[in-house]
């Protein structure tokens, strides 16, 4: 796949429920910049280095930039609702507007001319050119900055970069097995042609390679809003690469790293968790620090502040997912929970209130306001990464490395520091593959349409059922490398690049 990296100037205003459907054109704005003309331009303004990696992050949440007018097609947060459907947390409860039914019906991943096959891979591919553009800028792949400001540009381009090829490591590859299997094109400059799969094990070591490089270049680095990629993030993103890998030592490095960002963030508290109200709509939470709808609270550790400048609307994570926002999940395509996974949870959990008794996430995720279909201009703010991923990853880095007893400490100190659960004894009987069992199961419980689960199953090795209000195909199972749970690199892709299979 070898495409320019497009600016976007201008993106979708208004645009009504009424007569959406899906549009498999594809549109291309028409201006670009080069690596050499970033390069230019930046010696007689290097601010303009800091203005490519800003308009990097805001292609995470933008419309089309998976390349077509889709209402599902605005970055992260919609690849999101792809892979909490594809694990079956997240149940399509409606089929009025037709949007993620191909998903939901597993057709998507079974057949390479599907849009959602192709979303991921161009917006993933479109981060990666996009981090290329800066790093070739900046010297290109290879070379060290000594500049303090032009270090931080190259470790933020660098974690970029590992980001995009992380999600398409998992997306478009089964799993990492012997490292032998071709699965990716790399690119590592905007400059070479098409390029073959890489193997895994070239992928990866890619990756961490980057975010290593990225940590180190990141530090004492002070960031100015949430959204930018700072140390901690790199560790994050470095502890999901490692522990999808799985060796022994990268489980031990994902316990350090795990224990490092645990130091600088708190929990998500309970009053943060769950919202508190009195009448289902029109009546704020009394508890305002709830509704996952605000960058400024202390566990969310990378995330968006959207605000009426950001032009967000009906085409974005909380125009599928939040009753409260003028919605398609309010309009007739409700986005809920797999009712068997539901009912795994505790009577004493205290993420049962985070569902309505339809399995809406009603308490859960909410615009403030909590007039059903009411936020019109979406301001409510986007998720990305929190620090309780970690503080649960910490307790399964530990199980991984047989120290049972360390992990029950960690998982137990978890949840009753966050007063997830009230009695957390149980955990006192659990060991091996018990134990790990659990683990996973609180980590799809606490990250439930927040995007997390997926990549849990992968690593986990699981194999998911579906419960019962799945509209398709409910009570079946498939292992976590069945088919229908990984996209086939999408037609698109395979007609441009003659050379993919060499």
């Amino acid at each position: 796949m070898k495409a320019k990296y497009w600016i976007t100037v201008g993106l979708a205003g208004s645009i009504a429920l009424t007569g959406c459907k899906k549009d498999f054109l594809e549109a291309e704005p028409s201006q670009f910049v080069s690596a050499e003309q970033l390069q230019r331009a930046s010696e007689q303004d290097p601010g303009l280095l800091n203005g490519n990696i800003a308009g990097l992050y805001t292609t995470m949440y933008n419309t089309g930039v998976g390349g077509t007018t889709g209402h599902d097609d605005f970055g992260q947060k919609g690849i999101d609702i792809y892979t909490d459907m594809l694990c079956s947390d997240m149940v399509l409860g409606g089929v009025n507007y037709g949007w993620y039914e191909t998903v939901a019906r597993y057709q998507s991943t079974l057949d390479f001319t599907r849009n959602e096959a192709y979303i991921p891979w161009r917006y993933y591919y479109r981060i990666i050119f996009g981090a290329n553009i800066i790093i070739d800028a900046l010297g290109g792949t290879d070379f060290e900055p000594t500049e303090e400001d032009k270090r931080q540009i190259m470790g933020q381009s660098k974690a970029m970069r590992a980001y995009g090829y992380f999600y398409l490591s998992q997306l478009y590859a089964k799993e990492y097995g012997d490292g032998n299997a071709k699965t990716l094109p790399i690119y590592k400059d905007t400059k070479v042609p098409n390029q073959p799969k890489s193997t895994t094990k070239e992928v990866y070591d890619l990756m961490i390679s980057d975010l290593e490089e990225a940590i180190t270049y990141l530090d004492g680095f002070t960031r100015t809003t949430k959204d930018q990629v700072d140390q901690n993030v790199a560790k994050g993103l470095l502890a999901y690469v490692l522990a999808s890998r799985g060796t022994s030592a990268d489980w031990a490095r994902v316990e350090t790293l795990t224990a490092e960002i645990t130091a600088e963030y708190p929990v998500t508290r309970k009053s943060e968790a769950v919202g508190v109200v009195t009448a289902l709509s029109g009546v704020p939470a009394t508890n305002p620090e709830s509704g996952f709808n605000n960058i400024a609270t202390a566990s969310w550790i990378w995330g968006v502040d959207l605000t009426l400048a950001s032009d967000i609307d009906l085409i974005s994570w909380w125009g599928q997912v939040d009753y409260f926002t003028y919605s398609y999940a309010w309009a007739g395509d409700p986005k809920v929970m797999d009712r068997g996974l539901y009912n795994t949870m505790r009577t004493d959990d205290i993420r049962r209130g985070q569902f309505h008794s339809t399995m809406r996430p009603l308490y859960k995720f909410f615009a403030p306001a909590r007039v059903i279909g009411g936020q019109r201009q979406v301001t409510t703010d986007l998720l990305y990464m929190r620090a309780d991923e970690f503080y649960i990853l910490n307790a399964e880095a530990k199980a991984r490395q047989s120290r049972d007893n360390d992990a029950r400490t960690a998982l137990k100190n978890y949840l009753t520091t966050a007063e997830r659960i009230a009695d957390v004894s149980y955990i006192d009987a659990l060991s091996g593959q018990s134990l790990l069992n659990e683990i996973y199961l609180q980590t799809r419980l606490e990250f439930w349409g927040e995007g997390k689960s997926y990549l849990a199953m992968k690593r986990n090795k699981a194999t998911i059922t579906r419960g019962t209000n799945h509209l398709f195909n409910a009570g079946q199972s498939y292992q976590y490398n069945a088919n229908e749970l990984t996209f086939l690199i999408p037609q698109a892709e395979v007609l441009n690049n003659p050379v993919l299979n060499d």
